[in-house]
């Protein structure tokens, strides 16, 4: 391998390794080559998530120049060890530019709207913001179709609105909301009671039907387990189970992700990682509920 390859997948794991917290990412279930190209995939997803939360200045811009170095990439002129790393990922599995690009409209989306009226609004942002990443996955391990692509999205969505439910105050921090308006009203929810951090009955309510219809997604979307390749299953598998658990910790405080965000441990992760190892078989029979 060439040094510039070396740091650029250097470069990539350190990135992903320092930001995802919830879900595990290229675990040593895969080939060490899967691995790389993963992380690649996941590292420009993070940037471009930062580029639209976290980044100084004018977002908006600065996500336009994170295109313009996308087009590059694809131009044959990466710019940088991330992009570097991205190319080959490209190249090898035939990777289009469509969903790299949707992330960035999601990121775009982010800069001017706040509010979402509807669940299917929310759905409509989730495919641009979540499901792409579960088609390059699908690229490069070797099962994007039709067929997978439907499955895949549900999955990512389900992880992303578990992100959401997860996240209700941080996010509100940053001015959004993304519990749908049409369902704050019909459970009685309003702004006030996000704003003062008050986990009342209306609220736990509201996030348990939301919790609910995810965990839906979640057991539709975990067919594509069994539609990959073996050596592939556990990790895939990982995130479904990654995304419930979650979900069982806002069960479990009772709906309250106002006052105390769910979280996992390192030690909960590692128990997660084994045990899906040990009872993968177990857990696609019995449903992710169950095991």
């Amino acid at each position: 391998m060439l040094r510039g390859a070396k740091v650029s997948s250097g470069y990539c794991e350190t990135l992903v390794r320092t930001h995802y917290e919830n879900f595990p990412v290229g675990t040593l279930f895969l080939p060490r080559k899967i691995r790389t190209h993963l992380r690649a995939i996941y590292a420009y997803c993070r940037v471009v998530d930062d580029l639209g939360d976290e980044a100084p200045g004018d977002r908006l811009a600065l996500l336009d120049a994170w295109e313009a170095d996308l087009a590059a990439c694809y131009a044959g002129e990466p710019r940088g060890p991330l992009f570097e790393a991205l190319a080959r990922t490209i190249l090898e599995f035939s990777i289009p530019p469509d969903p790299f690009r949707r992330l960035i409209r999601a990121n775009r989306t982010d800069q001017t709207r706040r509010r979402w009226e509807t669940y299917g609004d929310l759905l409509g942002y989730c495919d641009d913001s979540a499901n792409p990443v579960g088609h390059l996955v699908l690229h490069v391990l070797g099962g994007f179709d039709a067929r997978r692509a439907v499955l895949s999205d549900a999955t990512c969505t389900a992880l992303q609105l578990a992100n959401f439910w997860q996240d209700v105050a941080r996010d509100f921090d940053k001015g959004r909301i993304y519990l749908p308006q049409e369902d704050m009203r019909r459970f009685g929810v309003d702004e006030g009671a996000v704003a003062r951090r008050e986990a009342t009955p209306a609220f736990r309510s509201l996030l348990a039907f939301e919790v609910e219809r995810t965990r839906a997604l979640f057991r539709t979307g975990l067919a594509l387990v069994r539609e990959v390749p073996e050596a592939f299953r556990t990790d895939l598998l990982l995130f479904s189970r990654g995304g419930w658990g979650i979900l069982d910790r806002i069960a479990a405080q009772k709906f309250d992700t106002l006052t105390r965000r769910p979280a996992w441990s390192k030690w909960d992760m590692l128990k997660l990682v084994v045990g899906t190892r040990l009872r993968r078989d177990r857990i696609l029979a019995d449903g992710l509920g169950e095991s």
